[in-house]
C-alpha cells in the first residue's frame, strides 16, 4: 500500500505542476525562447536591439526587459524595438519597464513598439506601447482595452487606481504626440482599437504587414540586431508570479507532508517543503496579500491535523481553507502592506482558471482521503512499534520446523517455534502469531506471501 500511495502522490503532483505551468502561459500565441541570439548586417557597427514581449506582464517580463534596457549606450544601440504579443498583467511591473524605457529615451536612444499580425497590445502591454517613441501594427493587430482591475477593491480603490492609469496613460500620449482623447477613452471606457482603428484615431504611427516591413519603413534595416527573449530564469520568475500557482504550491505541498506522516518517506517530506517555498516565493513576487498567506498557512495546519482525526473532515476543511486563501492572494483590499498599484491587474487575473483550480484540488483532496482511511483501516489492530509489530507479518520457514527452527521475514532470520507442534517444512510460507523472548510463534500461512 505505502509505495503505492507514493507513487499515486507523486504522480498527482507532478500532473497538478504541469497543468499550474500551462495556465501561466495559457493565452501566450508564441513559445517562450531562453536564447539570446545576435544577427549581424553588413552596413553598420551599430546595434539594434529587438525584445520579444510575447508574454504576460510579471516579473519575468519585467526582470527581461528593464535587464536588457540596462546599461546602453547611444554611441553603440542605434534603437530599440518592443516586439508585442501581450494580454497584459501587473501594473506594478509595468510601471518598471515604462521607467526603464523612459530613461532609454532620456539617453537619446529611441524605443519602439511593433505590436506583430494577430497580436496584442492588451491592458498593461498598452501602457508599454505608450510609452515608445512610435507605435507600430500588424494587420489583425489591436491595443487596448487599458482599464485596471483591483481584485476584490473597493470603489475608492478602484477608482484612485483608475485616476492614476487614466492620469499616466495620457501623459505618455501627450508626450509623444497621440491623441489623448482616444487614449483616456483606452481607460475609462474599455475602449480597443484594431489596427486601422488605432491610426486613424491617432494612437499608433503606422501599420506594417510583418516584422521586416516594419524595419524597412523606420530605416532600422540595416543595424545588427540583438534578439532577446526571456532566459530560464525569467521564465521561472513568470511560472511563479501566478496567484494559482502558488495556491497550488502551497496545498500540494501540504498533501505530500500529510502522506509521508503515514509512510514516513522523507522524499515526500522533502518536495512538500520545497513546493511550499516555491509557492511563498511567488507569493511574494506578486506582493501578494498578507491575509491570504495567513489563510494557507491555516489550511495547511487543518490539512496536517488530518493525523491526528484520520476522518477526513480536517482534509476538506484545509482545502477549502486553501481555495478562498489563493483567491485573496492577488486582492491588495485585504494586505495590511496595501501599496499603490502593488496589486493591481489588467486584465483581472481571476478567471475561469480558478474554477478549474478549485474543482482540481477538490477531487485530489477526496482521493487522497480515500488513501489515507485505506491505510487508516489497514493499520487498525496492527502495532506500529516494538517486537509486537512482528504480528501478523509474513515470511518463509529456513529450516524444518518441529519444535525449533528458524524462519525468514523481510530477510531478517528469527528463531521460532511451529504454534500446537504443527510440522513446518524448509520453505513453507508462514505468518507469525506471537512473540516471547525474541523466539517467534508461527503457523503455516494458507494464504501465502
Amino acid at each position: 500500500m505505502n509505495w503505492k500511495v507514493a507513487l499515486f502522490t507523486i504522480l498527482l503532483i507532478a500532473m497538478v505542476m504541469i497543468g499550474a505551468l500551462t495556465m501561466t502561459i495559457w493565452g501566450n500565441s508564441q513559445p517562450h525562447s531562453s536564447s539570446i541570439a545576435t544577427y549581424k548586417s553588413m552596413t553598420t557597427n551599430k546595434n539594434l536591439l529587438v525584445i520579444n514581449l510575447n508574454e504576460q506582464i510579471d516579473p519575468g517580463s519585467e526582470s527581461m526587459v528593464t535587464g536588457a534596457l540596462s546599461g546602453l549606450n547611444k554611441n553603440t544601440t542605434a534603437a530599440v524595438v518592443i516586439e508585442m504579443n501581450t494580454p497584459g498583467g501587473l501594473l506594478s511591473c509595468m510601471l518598471q519597464m515604462v521607467s526603464s524605457i523612459n530613461q532609454t529615451e532620456a539617453l537619446g536612444i529611441p524605443v519602439y513598439t511593433y505590436i506583430v499580425p494577430d497580436g496584442l497590445g492588451a491592458s498593461a502591454g498598452s501602457y508599454i506601447a505608450m510609452a515608445t517613441q512610435s507605435i507600430w501594427m500588424g494587420p489583425g493587430s489591436e491595443i487596448g482595452p487599458s482599464t485596471p482591475i483591483v481584485v476584490g477593491g473597493t470603489s475608492l480603490e478602484e477608482n484612485h487606481t483608475l485616476n492614476g492609469m487614466e492620469a499616466l496613460m495620457t501623459s505618455l500620449a501627450q508626450t509623444h504626440g497621440r491623441n489623448v482623447t482616444a487614449a483616456a477613452g483606452m481607460v475609462y471606457k474599455d475602449i480597443a482599437y484594431n489596427y486601422q482603428q488605432a491610426l486613424s484615431v491617432g494612437i499608433s504611427n503606422g501599420i506594417a504587414n510583418n516584422f521586416s516591413a516594419f524595419l524597412a519603413d523606420n530605416n532600422l534595416s540595416t543595424y545588427n540586431q540583438n534578439v532577446v527573449s526571456e532566459s530560464v530564469y525569467d521564465q521561472f520568475l513568470s511560472f511563479l508570479s501566478n496567484s494559482i500557482v502558488d495556491g497550488i504550491l502551497i496545498s500540494m505541498g501540504s498533501l505530500a507532508i500529510l502522506l509521508d506522516l503515514y509512510h514516513r518517506t522523507l522524499f515526500l517530506t522533502v518536495t512538500g517543503l520545497v513546493l511550499i517555498i516555491l509557492g511563498l516565493l511567488g507569493a511574494q513576487l506578486i506582493d501578494a496579500s498578507i491575509v491570504g498567506i495567513m489563510l494557507l498557512i491555516i489550511g495547511s495546519g487543518l490539512i496536517l491535523l488530518e493525523f491526528k482525526t484520520s476522518h477526513g473532515i480536517a482534509l476538506l476543511s484545509g482545502i477549502s481553507v486553501d481555495i478562498f486563501g489563493t483567491f485573496l492572494l492577488a486582492s491588495p483590499t485585504y494586505d495590511i502592506s496595501y501599496q499603490p498599484y502593488a496589486g493591481s491587474y489588467s486584465p483581472s487575473p481571476v478567471t475561469g482558471q480558478f474554477v478549474v483550480y478549485g474543482i482540481a484540488i477538490i477531487v485530489i483532496g477526496l482521493f487522497i482521503a480515500y488513501y489515507l482511511h485505506r491505510i487508516v483501516k489497514s493499520q487498525i489492530g496492527k502495532p506500529n512499534t516494538g517486537w509486537e509489530s512482528l504480528i501478523h507479518t509474513h515470511g518463509i520457514a529456513d529450516t524444518d520446523i518441529e519444535k525449533e527452527g528458524w524462519v525468514s521475514i523481510d530477510g531478517v532470520r528469527w528463531k521460532a517455534i511451529a504454534y500446537d507442534n504443527e510440522k513446518i517444512s524448509k520453505g513453507d510460507p508462514i505468518v507469525v502469531i506471537g512473540i516471547k523472548n525474541l523466539t517467534l510463534t508461527v503457523k503455516k500461512d494458507g494464504e501465502g506471501q
